[in-house]
């Protein structure tokens, strides 16, 4: 896998569970030891010069453990103090935005306000990098609109932003750019919006339940009287193939970002 991520670029890294997310991860931290290959993280080694470069980094696993008999304050100071900076101002800032009580002990706490504490965790320094991994699982819609808006405010200041993520539409909505991983290889990497622009169509018909004779047809629904499917063949062909079926109504649009990641993964099969 050859990945180039930009100085304060906002990027998402999307994948099914299992694909390599956490695995790439963890090995460009130090966490694991690559078999083979390079890599460097604002122009420093990561094996080399770990020590260095996790001083400038935020990084926050899918899955964190805390003590689970310390209290969410201690918590969150004991992280600052490992990194030597005073951090009281901006842990105390963030805990307002993401209304988290700082005198719980950790062992009280929900699965979503565990995950705000490491949010805090990996944001109350600052870095200029932040690596996040499944960030928003087990956050409430409303914390993660407001952690993405603190993801966008840091991204203003020159941030850069390195995020994993099952969930396409917080890539296509918060990203400028991402790739697409599976089975630890990368099937895309572009702008979002490129991403979302491909030769495949969304194509619904009404009238029939059944999709036409035709190559190049994947990800095909049915519903009631109508079917869907994505369509990356020639547009002539599929009139012409149209033409001959009893519709009602037809509609042809491009797809969503979801359906582009469907699409990566069917042609990678065949």
């Amino acid at each position: 896998m050859n990945l180039n991520v930009k100085q304060g670029d906002f990027f998402g890294f999307i994948g099914p569970n299992g694909a390599g997310k956490s695995t790439t991860i963890r090995t460009l931290l130090g966490l694991i030891s690559p078999t083979s290959g390079s890599a460097q993280i604002l122009g420093m080694d990561v094996r080399r010069q770990k020590e260095t470069l996790l001083n400038h980094i935020g990084y926050m696993p899918s899955e964190a453990s805390f003590y689970p008999n310390m209290r969410v304050k201690d918590v969150i100071k004991l992280s600052a103090d490992l990194r030597h900076k005073n951090c009281k101002a901006n842990a105390q800032q963030l805990c307002e935005r993401l209304e988290l009580d700082t005198n719980k002990k950790i062992r009280e706490l929900s699965l979503g306000n565990r995950k705000k504490v490491s949010i805090i965790c990996a944001l109350q320094h600052e870095p200029e990098l932040y690596i996040l991994d499944e960030p928003t699982s087990g956050l409430d819609p409303l914390m993660q609109r407001e952690f993405f808006a603190i993801l966008e405010e840091r991204s203003a200041k020159g941030a850069t932003i390195f995020l994993s993520s099952h969930i396409l539409s917080e890539i296509q909505r918060y990203c400028r750019h991402a790739a697409i991983i599976r089975d630890g290889r990368l099937l895309a990497v572009d702008s979002t919006e490129n991403l979302g622009h491909t030769d495949a169509k969304r194509v619904r018909l009404n009238g029939v339940t059944v999709p036409p004779d035709l190559a190049h047809i994947k990800n095909i629904q049915t519903d009631h009287d109508s079917v869907s499917f994505l369509y990356g063949g020639e547009l002539n062909a599929l009139f012409q193939a149209l033409a001959a079926l009893p519709l009602t109504d037809a509609a042809i649009s491009e797809p969503d970002l979801e359906e582009i990641f469907l699409h990566y993964y069917t042609e990678e099969e065949n």
